[in-house]
């Protein structure tokens, strides 16, 4: 049986570096030699693979840097030991919903994320902090970023920390930067193939973002640079502009080479508004349906198209000049004998070729200007968390919130043909991707999925943080749409989980009291911690949702004490009394991942509980191979532990693990 200690890759997150080097050593083995820090990858050798006159000095290659960059790199690949708590008192519908809400430094559960949700997420959108000089809440210590995330929001002495970031610093972008990139490297793991991450910045950091994000998800995949309205008022006392946009950047995970092809995303088209409908009439009674005029008239110039047009009313017209006809003499005469083409009521206007709204595309192509009009705006944004929050003035506390129109188009764009996608914002701040998602499952009886992370920060001025705004804004909006639409049987719940620190106890030892340390480290589980907090942090570090369904089942063994009985005559005897003992077991993912955290297995429960898990398991016929997770201290003695593993084994469960 193997035990899971802490330092080992079962207990970790993702290892991507690992994952990076396995890739390397697939596609070029050759790269890959020994040295005294283990596996090293040799340049030279990549230089001969790729030609010398593709390698540049590094200080005058094109591309952003900045001071850090390389720690920035080394952080996103840095497994965390941490892990997710389960909250079921502050969830909603902790038993059936599929949606999570977590709370913690959105760093460390990008990570703790890789294993469950890498390649499965098809939206991502984030509103990160704007870079305005304002303090700064996201300072990642590469050590140890656990523990200054717990700083931070004050749960272990040290208080919380917020360093500055003023424009005077020196590092004013470069903070920023540092803070996104990780992010972002990790973010674009979690893509699907088909995937797309909408990102909303301002102009100071707009420029920069677009460098980055053209580094980690390739300038190839870059889809749009949108501008939003997000006022739709000037500020008239401005120094110089009125600052009236937004920028949101759209990357694919991979972008379509060609129209049609078949990988990368495919953009869905919004719905026809009326005012576009209004173009398409039927002016001459067509039984194809409205249609409207089109140009006739190509910039592209062709001789052969270059040709004069009798009218019906028997005017002659040409191309207007430097320009010819979109179609030859032969394509015009079976277009008009189509009754293709429009010369006007009076049949003697320049000819136009009839566009049916039967055989336009069914939707319409999205623009790069988002008006507020269509996609909402700030003051929007505050009025829905005015209307959410009668009883409290939480729209004070965000600046620059974002409409639940916004995220709609999004959306629309990237789920309305895969209603059952998984959507995901790691700056959740007031909650908004949450209920677009509660929305637009009203709207077309959809059932996607949302991951939220938000930073539980402090408040000023206030007991609350952020993170515990988010949640309350879910629970009401969810409230909302059942109080207006109870026929509604989609799910608006979600499940609260909290960034903490592993279950299984590091090794740490007090050189000075070795003998306590060891007696400390006897029980690998840290004290305080519930069944429940193991069985999900099993859950992340062997790949598995969250939200997959979880039994629970005792199973009946017999469990025998030895006990001190003074009869008659003062005569002690040792007399054996047997009694029926159940031990919980949970069946995670149908079977996949059984586990059974009792606090104490004696021998004599070893055989009943080995043949116990055996037929649940054959009931469950799970699909894949199965692993089964005990803790260690709870086997009487190391004969217990190997009996167990040794009857699993014998029925076909050969991964067999202790904690």
């Amino acid at each position: 049986m193997q035990k899971i200690k802490a330092t080992n890759p079962a207990a970790l997150s993702a290892d991507l570096k690992a994952e990076n080097i396995a890739q390397l050593r697939a596609l070029f083995p050759e790269l890959l030699t020994e040295s005294a820090n283990g596996v090293a990858l040799n340049v030279n050798v990549l230089k001969q693979l790729v030609g010398d006159a593709t390698i540049t000095d590094t200080e005058e290659k094109y591309g952003l840097n900045w001071h850090g960059k390389r720690r920035a790199r080394q952080l996103a690949l840095t497994p965390s030991i941490g892990t997710l708590r389960p909250c079921p008192k502050e969830s909603v519908d902790w038993d059936t919903t599929q949606n999570l809400m977590i709370e913690g430094d959105n760093l460390e559960v990008l990570k703790l994320l890789q294993k469950s949700y890498a390649g499965k997420v098809k939206l991502i959108y984030i509103d990160p902090p704007y870079n305005t000089g304002k303090d700064f809440v996201y300072p990642d210590n590469f050590q140890d970023n656990i523990k200054n995330y717990l700083e931070l929001t004050g749960q272990v002495e040290g208080g919380r920390k917020i360093s500055s970031n003023t424009e005077a610093s020196g590092r004013f972008h470069t903070d920023w930067l540092n803070m996104m990139y990780p992010r972002l490297r990790l973010a674009r793991n979690l893509l699907r193939e088909n995937g797309v991450i909408f990102i909303s910045i301002d102009d100071v950091e707009a420029a920069n973002l677009r460098k980055v994000c053209d580094e980690i998800f390739g300038e190839e995949n870059f889809i749009a640079n949108v501008v939003w309205q997000k006022k739709y008022a000037p500020q008239n006392d401005a120094t110089y502009f009125s600052d009236m946009h937004d920028h949101i950047l759209v990357y694919a995970k991979l972008a379509k080479r060609t129209k049609n092809d078949e990988k990368g995303w495919n953009l869905d088209l919004l719905p026809r508004t009326g005012s576009q409908n209004d173009a398409y009439k039927n002016l001459d009674n067509d039984p194809r349906g409205i249609w409207k005029a089109g140009d006739l008239s190509v910039k592209t110039y062709s001789a052969k198209n270059d040709y004069a047009i009798t009218t019906p009313g028997g005017r002659v017209v040409h191309p207007p000049e430097s320009r010819c006809w979109v179609v030859s003499p032969e394509r015009y005469a079976e277009l008009v004998a189509d009754n293709r083409i429009w010369f006007g009521t009076e049949g003697n206007n320049v000819p136009s070729l009839k566009r049916f709204l039967s055989e336009v595309q069914d939707g319409a192509v999205p623009v790069t200007w988002w008006t507020y009009q269509d996609c909402g705006h700030n003051q929007d944004a505050k009025k829905e968390l005015k209307d959410l929050f009668a009883d409290a003035e939480i729209d004070t506390i965000f600046d620059t919130p974002k409409p639940v129109k916004l995220i709609t188009r999004m959306l629309q764009l990237a789920t309305k043909s895969d209603p059952n996608a998984l959507v995901m914002d790691f700056f959740a701040g007031s909650g908004t991707t949450g209920q677009a998602v509660y929305e637009m499952n009203l709207t077309d009886e959809g059932r996607r999925r949302c991951i939220l992370v938000q930073l539980p920060e402090p408040i000023e001025g206030d007991a609350q943080t952020i993170a515990e705004l988010t949640k309350e804004r879910l629970r009401r909006a969810a409230k909302k749409i059942k109080e207006e639409t109870p026929m509604f049987a989609g799910d608006t719940g979600f499940r609260v989980f909290k960034l903490d620190t592993s279950n299984i106890r590091a090794w740490n030892p007090d050189r000075d009291n070795l003998e306590k340390t060891l007696l400390d480290h006897e029980e690998h589980i840290l004290p305080g911690r519930t069944e429940a907090d193991i069985v999900y942090e099993l859950l992340l570090k062997l790949g598995l949702d969250l939200c997959v369904p979880i039994e629970t089942r005792a199973i009946t063994t017999e469990h025998t004490e030895s006990t001190e009985n003074i009869k008659s005559a003062a005569i002690n005897s040792v007399c054996s009394v047997s009694s029926v003992v159940k031990k919980e077991v949970h069946a995670i993912g149908g079977g996949v991942l059984l586990a059974c955290l009792s606090e104490r297995i004696a021998a004599i429960e070893v055989e009943a509980l080995a043949q116990g898990i055996v037929a649940w398991r054959k009931e469950l016929a799970p699909a894949g191979d199965t692993t089964c997770v005990f803790r260690d201290s709870a086997f009487e003695n190391d004969i217990a532990k190997s009996n167990l593993a040794a009857i699993l084994e014998q029925y076909g469960i050969a991964n067999v693990r202790s904690l």
